[in-house]
């Protein structure tokens, strides 16, 4: 990815991000005043900074991934040794999971710190052209920091749907009060709060995605061989949809595809861009005479 794009990226990231505290802020204000922000604030502060050093812990558990030694995994070692080495970055812990879905996930707040995840599932699908593209645009993810990206918009998220929740339980609206807040727009509040805050975290992962696709590529120099590798695991997911649990829902915004069932009004919230248009994309991109 061209500097000029990187840049981009980050300007509408912290744009997106600053929606989020704008609604904090609007939010809060409304329901509690100024005591209610600082207190939300200061709780979710808290919980964001323990999901962002212990983000890589939880993943894995909720995958059940087992670290793995060069000797029981020596291909899997071979592949992120030289795309680590060609990125002049650190060499990452590497874990597999025992799912049959295929499947792959990067976690960790930083590339000292990171650790790479694959599936049994997508051991046996995918070629060494293919797992190495995947394996790419795993380490594209871990070196444009982008758990710290997704944990800072959780967190944001997260105390909005806080300050709004809150609304249930204060007395708004009581009749001698005449400066109290309008119920109508409390209950819009609370509706509708925690709903554009949703809205834009899935944006802040979806244009994550696109760039670990675009960067991946560029890391593995084999465009169509990420492209083959979506499709299969696409087609893998939607076969195998691993069960809505909450470990592994609140964690499924880390794989290379949504892990989750397709169907219901879940879908329309998915943090992943459609598949067909990642591949699409991907095939675009290896026609440009610099992919060549």
């Amino acid at each position: 990815m061209s500097g000029l794009r990187r840049a981009g990226n980050a300007v509408r990231t912290a744009a997106l991000l600053g929606l989020l505290t704008a609604l904090i802020i609007v939010v809060g204000g409304y329901l509690a005043g100024t005591t209610g922000v600082l207190l939300a604030t200061v709780v979710s502060l808290g919980l964001n900074a323990y999901l962002y050093f212990n983000s890589d812990k939880l993943a894995l558990r909720s995958m059940a991934a087992r670290p793995v030694s060069p000797q029981q995994a020596p291909e899997l070692y071979a592949v992120v040794a030289e795309l680590a080495q060609r990125a002049g970055q650190p060499m990452p812990r590497i874990y597999v999971s025992p799912v049959a879905q295929p499947n792959a996930f990067a976690t960790g707040r930083n590339p000292e710190h990171a650790a790479v995840a694959v599936t049994d599932g997508i051991l046996r699908i995918l070629n060494r052209r293919e797992l190495r593209a995947v394996l790419g645009h795993e380490l594209a993810h871990v070196y444009n920091r982008d758990i710290l990206t997704s944990s800072v918009a959780a967190g944001l998220a997260g105390i909005v749907t806080m300050l709004a929740n809150l609304a249930i339980f204060l007395p708004f609206g009581s009749s001698d009060d005449e400066d109290a807040p309008n119920p109508l727009v409390t209950l819009l509040t609370v509706l509708l709060a925690p709903f554009a805050a949703g809205l834009i975290q899935l944006a802040v992962s979806r244009r994550r995605e696109y760039a670990a696709d675009d960067d991946g590529a560029e890391l593995s120099g084999d465009p169509l061989a990420l492209a083959s590798a979506l499709a299969k695991i696409s087609r893998g997911t939607a076969a195998l949809p691993l069960p809505a649990e909450a470990g592994v829902a609140t964690q499924s915004h880390l794989m290379i595809a949504n892990p989750l069932s397709r169907h219901g009004i879940a879908a329309l919230f998915s943090t992943h861009p459609p598949m067909e248009s990642r591949i699409q994309r991907l095939q675009l991109k290896a026609r440009e005479p610099a992919a060549a």
